[in-house]
């Protein structure tokens, strides 16, 4: 499909999660997505004899934000690690959303502990901010 001339590309919101959350990790993406926004979810979007690892770097150049799932399952999973590395080398100013499900503040990767942390029952705001920045990217405020 060709891309229409003066339509800016979709605002992509990567999800990092840990297999064992995948179901709260949808839940996330339903979310962003009813924001306006595109998903990417390793587990739904990467196919079978696709180059994982270069499927995600991919995503995450693509991607404007990265909400990143920190669970007891996730916290301290190396992939996990790897992808907010990979989006915070990527550029500087891309947006790293923690959402912190059953996980105190001190358990927080070091990498991440200098973001804003919402936990998962305050996510209404951090939904609604999203949203206003789908909205400027597609010029409408």
């Amino acid at each position: 499909m060709a891309k229409k001339p003066g339509h800016p590309k979709p605002y992509q919101v990567f999800v990092s999660h840990a297999t064992a959350d995948k179901w709260l990790a949808r839940m996330i993406c339903e979310k962003v997505e009813a924001t306006g926004a595109s998903t990417f979810r390793d587990d739904r979007d990467i196919d079978g004899g696709d180059d994982i690892p270069e499927r995600i770097r991919a995503e995450i150049k693509r991607s404007r934000e990265i909400v990143v799932l920190l669970t007891p399952h996730s916290v301290n999973r190396p992939w996990v690690l790897v992808e907010v590395g990979a989006a915070w080398c990527h550029s500087k100013s891309m947006r790293i959303l923690p959402i912190l499900c059953h996980v105190e503040a001190d358990s927080i990767p070091d990498m991440i502990k200098s973001r804003k942390a919402t936990p998962l029952n305050d996510c209404d705001e951090l939904f609604a901010e999203i949203a206003s920045r789908v909205r400027k990217h597609h010029g409408e405020e």
